[in-house]
């Protein structure tokens, strides 16, 4: 039997600086959101602890990024073979700490281990450019890591939206100082630091650093910290991009959505349901592109809407560590409480409640709202639950205006057998990703995922974004010898 990838007597109490340690400020429980049990607790770090991190980090990061690009490769390719190893266990955490089901934990470990490989060829992909210049004079334009990343990850898929940063960022030169959400520490956090330990990345190049406000306020000012990575909500966003702007650190920002599937009135029933399903209560609907507004063809609705409310009825909601489920719970009882008053003050608003719409612990049934107009607060407001937004449109140009009512701007999607028609529609969103028949939950590692607006700063992560986003560029010049200015 394979010995377990994260013991207990390791990471309990701990947090990760290259060594597991005991942080400064007092631990708090690991709490399974399905069951209420404690699965143990984590240390946490302050300012002080991010500040010695960073510290490290940056003395560590110039000696790395000086190793030979095949060392540094080798590092992500055993962490791959590591995760493949651990599957089941790495699975079974997600499913107990972020309320997963088993299917979603199983796609997000595949994920996270294709990220792996992917970062394992970044160090030996052509990191520049020969420029033209003046005869005599080599002119370079080369990527040259930041230094320091500073990654903020959430918890609706915690392994896999810290690992699409942390992997790349480390596999171009950097080091990395993580704090994940302290609702998902072990497997958005601890797994990340156990399998690049056993891999062998050098000791000082990643911290794993659980932690409330003060962690990430001492990642936007502290000097080392080159670069911000955040995940998470817009709110926060905005005050993450405010204090490391000020600070005059380069920010990534990978925010919320209100993301639209707009099906046309040729789509196939059957087909549109699925996705739509798909797109709206996967995950609990806790997902940044979660489809947060149903546009459907008049012409369509009311069977759709028919069928749609039978489909949430038949879907099932539970333990999923312990039953085969469609649902898990939510995070924790202030997303449940969000939903709960987003959905009671869309009713107030003139919305029909056509199911679900009420809760059982963290459980929250699949909800199905019609009759909602463009004022009403569901609309406009990105939900975090299963709660699906059915609205009506007439013509194109109705669907385009609906679809881009709204601050953000994450994915959209357009369900028609005219493809040329979708496309054309599609044209005239504005929104980062785009998915001509599919829904709006869709990463595929290789891909630059990003958002506009209230979704983000207009920055990418993933795959040829990459590059960009974790180094910078430095213009190198070389002459011969040394010209006599005239001066």
């Amino acid at each position: 039997m394979t010995d377990p990838l994260l013991p207990f007597e390791l990471w309990n109490k701990r947090l990760f600086t290259g060594d597991w340690q005991a942080g400064p400020l007092s631990p708090t429980p690991v709490i399974e959101p399905a069951s209420g049990n404690q699965l143990g607790e984590i240390a946490n770090a302050d300012a002080q602890r991010v500040n010695l991190s960073s510290e490290a980090a940056s003395q560590a990061q110039s000696l790395w990024f000086a190793r030979p690009y095949d060392e540094r490769s080798l590092v992500f390719r055993k962490a791959a073979q590591l995760a493949e190893t651990h599957f089941d266990e790495i699975v079974s955490w997600i499913i107990k700490e972020s309320g997963s089901t088993r299917a979603k934990a199983s796609v997000e470990t595949s994920a996270t281990i294709k990220a792996l490989h992917e970062s394992a060829g970044l160090p030996s992909h052509s990191q520049g450019e020969i420029l033209p210049s003046t005869p005599g004079r080599l002119s370079l334009a080369r990527r040259r890591p930041l230094g320091v990343i500073g990654v903020i990850s959430p918890f609706n898929f915690p392994l896999y939206l810290a690992i699409r940063a942390v992997a790349p960022a480390l596999a171009v030169g950097n080091a990395v100082v993580l704090k994940p959400d302290p609702r998902t520490a072990v497997c958005g956090g601890f797994v990340i630091a156990r399998l690049f330990e056993l891999a062998g990345l050098p000791k000082g190049l990643l911290h794993v650093l659980p932690g409330g406000a003060e962690a990430g306020e001492a990642l936007t000012s502290d000097p080392n910290i080159a670069m911000i990575q955040f995940t998470g909500s817009t709110g926060a966003g905005r005050k993450v991009g405010e204090a490391a702007g000020r600070n005059l650190k380069k920010v990534s920002l990978e925010l919320g959505g209100k993301n639209s599937l707009i099906i046309l009135d040729d789509a196939d029933l059957d087909i549109a349901l699925a996705n739509a399903a798909w797109g709206v209560y996967l995950h609990q609907g806790q997902i940044c592109m979660a489809t947060g507004r149903l546009l459907v063809h008049q012409a369509i609705y009311q069977t759709f809407l028919e069928r749609l409310v039978a489909k949430a009825k038949s879907l099932t909601v539970g333990n999923p560590d312990t039953d085969d489920v469609a649902l898990g719970p939510l995070i924790n009882s202030q997303q449940r409480d969000h939903a709960y008053q987003l959905v009671q003050a869309a009713q107030h608003a003139g919305a029909r409640l056509e199911t679900g719409g009420h809760y059982e612990g963290l459980f929250f049934q699949p909800t199905v709202l019609s009759g909602v107009t463009a004022d009403n607060p569901v609309f406009k407001q990105e939900v975090f639950g299963p709660v699906a937004v059915v609205v009506p449109f007439e013509t194109d140009e109705e669907a385009i205006r609906l679809a881009n009512d709204t601050e953000f701007g994450l994915s959209a999607a357009i369900i028609s057998k005219d493809v040329g028609r979708a496309l054309k529609l599609g044209e005239r969103l504005k929104t980062g990703l785009l998915h001509i028949n599919d829904q709006t939950v869709n990463d595929e590692v290789i891909n630059p995922f990003g958002g506009v607006g209230a979704s983000g700063n207009g920055t990418s992560i993933g795959g040829a974004a990459n590059w960009e986003e974790f180094t910078q560029w430095q213009w190198l010049t070389l002459k011969g010898e040394a010209p006599a200015y005239p001066l």
